[in-house]
């Protein structure tokens, strides 16, 4: 961890681990670093399929989610700063309790990679983006899955683009998708929309 001001060094993350720990405690590189909504804690995802969450205060590990059984590409927070989601070359994006890094929920359904994995601004819904082109959005409660977007293929071949980013508006309206070669908007459905599609 930096002092923004100064540019100084204030802490540097480090665990005990078997497999050649790095400066954050993983067996290989930390593929992400993000601050809880208080700034009271880090968690870092890394190469060795874990995900850590760190005390800022004390630069001490707190505890490890482990359950990935592939590089977690990301790990963030919810909005509210309570649960974590994962996303990883698994396949799935998990939703873990911060206090005692339970795992929650599993999100499965990508054919592939999960490379990104947010909250919406109200933490009631996840999307996921993925490798198979698609991307996903979910209930972070109980992990149903509730719309599948489709469509992003390259304009020249056909084939389908990886979906790299995916990201809510403030107003948790629309999500916008990033694959290799455009960007795409979509209009947020409501409950009551998703309930009629499902034919429920």
């Amino acid at each position: 961890m930096w002092n923004a001001p100064d540019g100084r060094l204030l802490a540097t993350l480090r665990a005990d681990v078997v497999r050649g720990a790095d400066a954050f405690g993983s067996g290989g590189f930390a593929s992400c670093a993000e601050f809880s909504p208080d700034g009271r804690h880090i968690v870092t995802a890394s190469q060795d399929s874990t995900a850590r969450i760190w005390d800022v205060a004390t630069a001490q590990l707190i505890v490890t989610l482990q359950g990935h059984t592939d590089v977690v590409w990301l790990a963030t927070f919810s909005p509210d700063g309570q649960p974590i989601v994962t996303a990883s070359r698994d396949g799935t994006a998990r939703v873990w309790d911060v206090a005692d890094g339970k795992q929650l929920v599993i999100l499965q359904g990508h054919a592939g990679t999960v490379n990104y994995a947010a909250f919406s601004p109200d933490g009631q819904r996840i999307v996921t983006a993925g490798q198979d082109g698609t991307a996903r959005l979910w209930n972070a409660t109980d992990g149903q899955l509730l719309i599948t977007l489709q469509g992003h293929t390259d304009q020249f071949t056909g084939l389908t683009d990886t979906v790299y980013h995916a990201a809510f508006s403030p107003d948790g309206q629309r999500i916008v998708f990033s694959s290799e070669n455009r960007a795409r908007v979509y209009r947020m459905v409501t409950l009551s929309d998703i309930a009629k599609i499902l034919g429920k």
